[in-house]
């Protein structure tokens, strides 16, 4: 983990949101504007990293000196996954310590060599895992992710609370499924809300990192393990990722900005 300079936690205060679509495409478009990236699937419960980057199944990590896993390469980026240590179709069934030990086997335990950032894709919601992150290791700043929904918004509200208690920064609120275009008359549809994300974000003064569709391309690219970032840079879907990513960036580097400078007393 040392030479890891920053980890980004990915999180949602509740499922279904497109945290992991997020998670993804934000590692992939960090890649795209010049640095070394890692991802973390840290939903212990139901990894879905190593399928949306359409790492085949049964793959599993090189292992040095019987203690390190090598990260699986996967479009460029580091990756480790609890999907890439147990079958498919066997679940998780563990209580919250065993599976925040897991957690820091996989942070800890992984040679992830030189990295500018480490995405960390967290399970949904406030308990175990998240508490563990928070506590043990140094988190640069979280990124939350919902949808306009109300009780979407609602969850997300107790995840900034939860992080910000545990003195974590949140880097800004990312809307996705913001509205749904339709493919054969281009009419743009609210369906789950209009501009609850940025109200979320003016409520909470953070930045409002982005606002994505709710798209049957990007579903369909996720599914075949080939996100959009990775496809075609140029592409609409794309770049609306890549200015989350840069957004992010600007976000880290205000939190630099805020830091003041060093002082030492002789």
């Amino acid at each position: 983990m040392e030479s890891v300079k920053n980890i980004i936690a990915v999180a949602s205060g509740k499922g279904g949101v497109g945290k992991s679509t997020t998670a993804v495409n934000l590692a992939l478009a960090l890649q795209a504007l010049g640095h070394k990236v890692g991802l973390l699937d840290a939903d212990i419960y139901g990894p879905s990293v190593a399928m949306m980057l359409g790492v085949a199944e049964g793959t599993k990590p090189a292992v040095q000196d019987e203690k390190f896993f090598m990260p699986v390469l996967a479009h460029g980026l580091a990756t480790m996954s609890m999907a890439y240590l147990v079958n498919d179709k066997t679940p998780t069934v563990w209580r919250g310590p065993m599976a925040s030990g897991a957690l820091l086997q996989l942070l800890t335990q992984t040679q992830w060599g030189e990295l500018d950032y480490l995405v960390v894709d967290m399970p949904p919601g406030t308990g175990d895992i998240q508490l563990t992150l928070a506590q043990k290791v140094p988190v640069t700043g979280a990124v939350i992710v919902t949808t306009p929904q109300d009780i979407a918004l609602l969850d997300a509200q107790k995840g900034i609370a939860m992080f910000q208690k545990v003195n974590i920064p949140v880097l800004g609120i990312v809307e996705n499924m913001a509205v749904h275009i339709c493919s054969q008359c281009g009419y743009a549809e609210h369906i789950f809300g209009e501009n609850g994300g940025s109200k979320l974000a003016q409520d909470f003064d953070v930045a409002l990192l982005g606002q994505l569709p709710l798209s049957l391309d990007i579903r369909l690219q996720m599914d075949q393990g080939n996100p959009p970032v990775s496809q075609d840079q140029n592409s609409a879907a794309a770049q609306l990722y890549i200015d989350m990513a840069k957004n992010t960036l600007v976000a880290i580097e205000a939190l630099d900005d805020q830091s003041g400078p060093d002082i030492s007393f002789s």
